[in-house]
């Protein structure tokens, strides 16, 4: 009997034995897979990283020197401290550029989240065909720049123009659009929103569709008219995306350039010049990188506020 329990404890002990090391080796094996997903990780991001530095992290910092510069792309940059700044101030054109690009924003931001708030909401209902309606809304996005602009022109020319032909049935007092210094913004905004509402209607629209229909139910149980269940229900549980899309949106109303670029090229006068539009103008047609990249960090710094305003808003809120 004794031998046997000798057999036997020899045989657990040998076990034991046998399993600690298959238990280290299940640990060592945690550990590989959590070192090759790591490695994964890193190779995945590596390419954003390194695009991140090298186009946008290095030139963004050169801007800052440059800026202070007078350097026309040849020969070697002369620093000339803050003549670049003195010279901002007494710009008329600046003037016109930086005040153009704050109406347009100050009025293409609403109206184009409002609009493309109201299509993702409309669309998020049971309506029929609304998957035909969803492309329509987006398609503009994705057409071409330059056709866009071409059509619109045609629609908008003062006498041959089917816009002024339709207001022409309840008025007479026709706005002449691009050729009129006070209409050619309006007709600029226009197009941006039509252009560029179906794009955030598409990301709205995925935002609400993560909102769960439970959360309605309840609201409806508890004598909420559809007005109660969109201010209680839908806008608060919209809020991140809202945010995100007014964030991508702000950014991209104060860097608009290729739209006014196409249409009407800054004119007629300077009715239309944005800052983006500015700076493109004096660095490639006078050659003054210096002084435009002094332009151009007006418009970094003015996006810049207006960006850390909305997280300081948005922040708030949720507290």
């Amino acid at each position: 009997m004794s031998h046997t329990a000798a057999q036997a404890d020899s045989k657990t002990a040998t076990r034991g034995g046998e399993n600690k090391p298959q238990h280290n080796k299940g640990k060592m094996s945690s550990a590989a897979i959590s070192r090759r997903n790591f490695l994964h990780g890193v190779a995945f991001i590596t390419p954003n990283f390194l695009g991140f530095i090298f186009l946008i992290l290095i030139p963004v910092c050169v801007l800052f020197y440059i800026a202070n510069t007078r350097w026309s792309a040849f020969g070697s940059p002369v620093w000339t401290g803050i003549t670049n700044w003195k010279r901002l101030l007494h710009d008329d054109v600046f003037k016109d550029a930086f005040w153009n690009t704050i109406y347009y924003s100050v009025v293409h931001i609403p109206l184009t989240l409002i609009i493309a708030f109201g299509l993702a909401v409309l669309l998020n209902s049971k309506l029929k065909g609304r998957a035909f309606f969803r492309t329509v809304a987006f398609f503009p996005y994705i057409t071409s720049i330059v056709a866009v602009a071409q059509v619109w022109n045609m629609l908008f020319d003062a006498k041959t123009g089917v816009i002024n032909q339709f207001l022409g049935l309840f008025t007479d007092n026709l706005p002449g659009w691009l050729g009129s210094t006070t209409w050619a913004m309006p007709a600029v905004i226009i197009v941006a929103t039509w252009r560029e509402a179906g794009y955030f209607m598409i990301l709205l629209l995925a935002g609400l569709q993560t909102i769960p229909s439970e959360l309605y139910e309840a609201a409806e149980l508890d004598g909420a008219n559809a007005w109660q269940r969109f201010w209680k229900v839908t806008v608060p549980c919209m809020r991140p995306t809202l945010f995100f899309v007014m964030v991508t949106l702000t950014i991209g109303s104060f860097k608009i350039l290729d739209l006014t670029l196409v249409m009407t090229n800054g004119g007629p006068g300077t009715s239309t010049l944005v800052l983006a539009q500015y700076v493109y103008r004096v660095a490639f047609e006078r050659s003054d990188f210096g002084y435009s990249s002094t332009v151009s960090l007006v418009l970094f710094a003015l996006c810049m506020i207006i960006t850390l305003i909305q997280f300081w808003y948005n922040n708030a809120k949720e507290k």
